[in-house]
């Protein structure tokens, strides 16, 4: 386990990997660590330095008191990077994760050189919705919504395994002050001006049955980047890297590839 003490704030992270290659950095969605990605890893290509890490209020990272601010997360980031002294990245990120990079890429250009915006987009509903939410939550827990939110995450079929269970695990036991603050960062956070403005090689990833970013938003936000490249998993939600892993390393691969 490693810890990457930033002054005011601790963040856990991992590297996987080879140490001297080419830096591969993951942010995880809302709700979820840095495992978002275990089944991922053995099915990508050797010689990237892989990076994870469990952004504030998640996982095994320190848990400040909320609201947070999109730019505090995207600060968490940066520092995290240089501490790792981590330049020319290809950053991944998925839900909350996909926010952080475009916010990132757009601050420090010298550390993204290239992002994959995963189920993401650079709005994600409203603030009303994440309002009531938060209501929800701040009332009844994580657990009063989790039924509703492992809709939005998976498919119905992957919903009927047993695997479901680690996830409504790793859902319910984030911390609620980090989860209603990462809320409060999304339901401020609108990139539509700053990512079109964006010129770096860029790929779009959706799922097909993603009820928390569906395809359209995500299409939307890829074509705010000229060039980008948009793909669709096919019976897959909104953790399409969970449901369909090699499906989303082959095109995550190819991207690679092209770089």
């Amino acid at each position: 386990m490693k810890i990457a003490d930033l002054g005011d704030l601790s963040l856990h992270w991992r590297e996987d990997g080879t140490p001297e290659g080419r830096p591969l950095i993951f942010a995880n969605s809302l709700g979820t660590d840095l495992r978002l990605w275990d089944a991922l890893l053995p099915l990508l290509p050797p010689g990237y330095r892989i990076i994870r890490f469990d952004k504030r209020g998640h996982g095994l990272s320190e848990c400040p008191k909320g609201p947070y601010a999109m730019g505090a997360l995207v600060r968490d980031a940066e520092r995290l990077l240089d501490h790792l002294q981590v330049r020319d990245c290809i950053f991944v990120g998925l839900s909350i994760g996909g926010m952080i990079a475009q916010g990132l890429a757009v601050k420090r250009p010298d550390l993204v050189s290239a992002m994959v915006l995963s189920n993401t987009g650079a709005k994600l509903g409203t603030a009303q919705m994440w309002q009531d939410r938060m209501d929800a939550i701040a009332a009844g827990g994580i657990s009063a919504l989790s039924d509703a939110i492992l809709e939005r995450w998976f498919s119905d079929a992957f919903r009927g395994t047993p695997e479901l269970a680690l996830w409504r695990a790793m859902l319910e036991r984030t911390p609620v002050e980090g989860y209603l603050g990462c809320c409060a960062a999304i339901a401020g956070t609108d990139f539509i001006t700053p990512t079109s403005g964006l010129r770096l090689p860029t790929l779009g990833i959706a799922g097909s049955e993603d009820g928390a970013s569906p395809p359209d938003v995500v299409r939307e936000v890829t074509g705010l980047v000229p060039g980008a490249r948009f793909a669709l998993i096919r019976g897959a939600g909104h953790l399409p890297c969970v449901e369909k892993p090699a499906e989303y390393a082959a095109i995550l691969n190819g991207f690679l590839e092209e770089l």
